[in-house]
């Protein structure tokens, strides 16, 4: 198995925009959390070779590299002993030499008198650790407040600087935009600001308002306020527009890379390996509560309580909570509603590779339809989106669900 992604669900505190997997107020059951995490990594040592050999993944324009992701969470709550278990336990799975090794990391979490930035950011270098991916989130201290962040703008940035120090060379940086109070020429200020730090990567995200978080109640009950769909869109235009000029190549809706000389991909320079797997749609193995795996032709994830997720490990079973059998429609939808989240799009080589069919015989259509709309473009090698089907993504996708 070339990809792997463990979930570390643990956090200082829970953000109020948050709808993911996580927990706050349980540190005293994270050394717990590892050990029954590093005998699932055991379990899935099985698992990774299954029976049946899944499609080939094939696309003339990438060549992925096998990946090692940690998601949370805050997976830099963790301690560098209990991060060299894992990561020993994982290489099993996934060979940590060679590998594309990112850990997320919340300034505030490793900017404590308990654990100095500097020395733990050193320490994930020796342990193989390549790549760093911080989630900033915003440079406006009010706004992070209401985030529920645990940081400020001015330690973001020194958490930066000082992974540079220690000699992270591949670091994303996490924003979103449509933010409670935030303007345009706020949003216009904060890209010209991080367009000077020097990072490889940006994540860039549209707040989504999830209706079990504090969030969407202060947005619906009217204590707090949120840019309209013009506001936001104009934002998501202006980080395209700064970032390029900068010298960022976007190469997926939500994603920009450093245009360089260094670590030349053919999709992008610096592009994450690891998210290029599921927008390939390729196999990966997940590990850790909540967790979500895709071993075509089955997607499961597990447990999501922490202590219901040690107690079944413990017990000798893998913590599964639901598998999904995946029907060759399925493994076809997917592989184009991933792959256009891409600038490059899909290939018919990728497409023919992956699903055993020429695209047009699937999804001829669908194919002049969205064309005629002015919502995708096809080329020699494959579609991609337009512009403006890029704007209207989510239309798009459903298309071929």
């Amino acid at each position: 198995m070339q990809h792997l992604y463990i979930h570390i669900p643990f956090c200082h505190r829970r953000c109020s925009y948050c709808d993911f997997n996580t927990y706050a107020n349980m540190d005293g059951r994270i050394e717990a959390y590892v050990q029954a995490l590093c005998a699932e990594l055991a379990m899935l040592r099985e698992f990774g070779a299954p029976a049946q050999p899944p499609p080939i993944l094939v696309d003339p324009r990438t060549a992925l590299g096998s990946t090692i992701f940690f998601g949370g969470g805050t997976p830099s709550m963790l301690t560098l002993d209990q991060m060299e278990r894992v990561l020993a336990a994982a290489n099993s799975i996934v060979p940590l030499a060679g590998a594309e090794i990112t850990i997320e990391a919340n300034p505030g979490a490793v900017l404590g008198a308990d654990s100095p930035a500097l020395d733990y950011f050193r320490g994930l270098r020796t342990l193989g650790v390549n790549r760093l991916s911080m989630g900033v989130q915003s440079l406006h201290d009010p706004t992070l407040r209401v985030l529920g962040r645990i940081h400020t703008a001015a330690e973001a940035r020194q958490c930066f600087e000082t992974a540079r120090q220690a000699g992270f060379d591949n670091i994303n940086l996490d924003f979103m935009f449509g933010l409670p109070g935030q303007t345009l020429i706020q949003w216009e200020a904060t890209l010209d600001d991080i367009a000077t730090w020097g990072t490889e990567h940006f994540s860039l995200y549209s707040l989504i308002l999830e209706e079990r978080t504090p969030l969407y109640a202060q947005v619906m009950g009217g204590r707090v306020s949120v840019p309209n769909d013009d506001a936001t869109a104009a934002m998501y235009e202006a980080a395209i527009e700064r970032l390029g000029a900068a010298g960022y190549v976007q190469y997926e809706i939500s994603n920009w890379a450093r245009n360089s000389a260094q670590r030349q991909t053919p999709i992008a320079p610096h592009a994450c390996q690891h998210n290029l797997a599921y927008w390939f749609n390729a196999n990966y193995v997940a590990a850790g509560a909540g967790a979500h795996g895709h071993v075509y032709p089955q997607r499961y994830h597990n447990i999501l309580g922490v202590d219901e997720y040690i107690n079944v490990v413990r017990s000798g079973r893998r913590p599964i909570a639901e598998v999904s059998e995946l029907t060759h429609a399925d493994l076809c939808a997917e592989t184009m509603f991933m792959g256009l989240r891409l600038n490059a799009g899909v290939s018919f080589a990728h497409f023919h590779a992956r699903c055993g069919a020429a695209m047009d015989e699937i999804y001829g259509q669908t194919l002049a339809e969205l064309g005629e709309q002015g919502l995708l473009e096809c080329g020699e090698d494959g579609v991609r989106l337009t512009a403006h089907g890029r704007m209207l993504g989510n239309q798009v996708f459903m298309r071929f669900v």
